[in-house]
């Protein structure tokens, strides 16, 4: 499992949403972001304190996040 030293979760910033290194900056925003400027250039004009490795871990986060089950069908 990854060690996700940038993703912090404080109950007083962001009413405890995943953040980006204690900024007001969420990771769902930041995969919003991601799937709204597909040119990264354009990206890293509207978030310049977006680090690529913060954007790095805010996918595996999210991917970390989501319950993949195999399920058997009787």
């Amino acid at each position: 499992m990854t060690n996700f030293d940038r993703i912090t979760v404080d109950p007083t910033v962001m009413s405890g949403q995943p953040c980006i290194r204690g900024m007001r900056l969420t990771v769902r925003r930041v995969l919003e972001a991601l799937a709204t400027y597909s040119d990264r250039n354009e990206l890293a004009q509207e978030y310049p304190e977006l680090e690529d490795q913060d954007i790095k871990q805010a996918l595996e986060y999210a991917a970390a996040s989501l319950d993949d089950r195999v399920l058997e069908l009787n």
